[in-house]
């Protein structure tokens, strides 16, 4: 779905132990660089590949991933897109996040359900060993790390906003020109509406009010959320009233 001039918001359909879902990574383009933001589940290389030539552009253009944090659904196919196109694309990541993506580090919900695993249901722990290996075969090496406030040049200029809480590194990315936040999964849409992440599968959620609040100073339109897809409104007083939630 176009959004913008060379800014694009993918549809892939998920089937994940049965619960049918569709994702939203972004694309933004122009005549020097094809930046694709969160690649997926693990295996939907094909989907993707799909979604960005339904929109004209041929997939082989692709030299850049923006990973928003390290989460199966956001790095899962990632791997088998460097395999298709080796030493052509570059990937970025917030420097908190590299060490879980390059396997360094255990990611946190992976960690998390390890240290329970003795007292999960049997459902919980084919979820846990269905984890593990789809992380495992998603370890892929960062090439820059980014940092807050960073302005990266290409597409028009694209914002850093590290937004910690979701996970340690998580990060949204805000595109000034057309006053559009790409949010990753500090927000998604319900019904219509602009919602916070579920508080029972953040990293900490004392960071994630901070991060809420820090979204306030940003001049906002257009909300791309992973999950749920785009919302257009006044995007910033809905912000404070999810700030406010949060807070009671």
């Amino acid at each position: 779905m176009k959004i913008e001039s060379g800014i694009y918001m993918l549809e892939i359909s998920a089937n994940i132990m049965g619960m049918k879902s569709v994702i939203n990574p972004t694309l933004i383009w122009d005549n020097d660089s094809l930046v694709l933001i969160d690649t997926g589940f693990p295996g939907q290389l094909h989907q993707i590949r799909e979604a960005i030539e339904k929109e004209g552009i041929p997939f082989n253009k692709l030299n850049m991933v923006i990973l928003t944090h390290q989460d199966i659904d956001h790095i899962g196919s990632v791997s088998d897109i460097l395999k298709e196109m080796p030493n052509k694309v570059k990937v970025f990541a917030h420097e908190e996040e590299k060490a879980y993506i390059n396997g360094e580090k255990k990611p946190v919900k992976l960690a998390k359900l390890e240290s329970r695993l003795e007292y999960l249901p049997d459902n919980m722990k084919i979820i846990y060993e269905k984890l593990k290996v789809g992380f495992q075969k998603s370890i892929v090496n960062i090439d820059e790390t980014l940092i807050d406030g960073q302005e990266l040049s290409f597409c028009g200029g694209i914002t850093v906003v590290y937004t910690p809480g979701h996970t340690p590194g998580h990060i949204c990315l805000y595109l000034k020109q057309w006053k559009i936040l790409i949010a990753g999964d500090i927000l998604s849409v319900k019904e219509g509406l602009l919602v916070r992440a579920d508080q029972d599968i953040n990293f900490d959620n004392e960071l994630n009010i901070k991060s809420m609040k820090k979204l306030m100073e940003y001049d906002i339109e257009t909300v791309i959320c992973y999950h749920g897809g785009i919302y257009k409104g006044d995007v910033k007083k809905r912000i404070v009233e999810l700030a406010n939630e949060l807070q009671q």
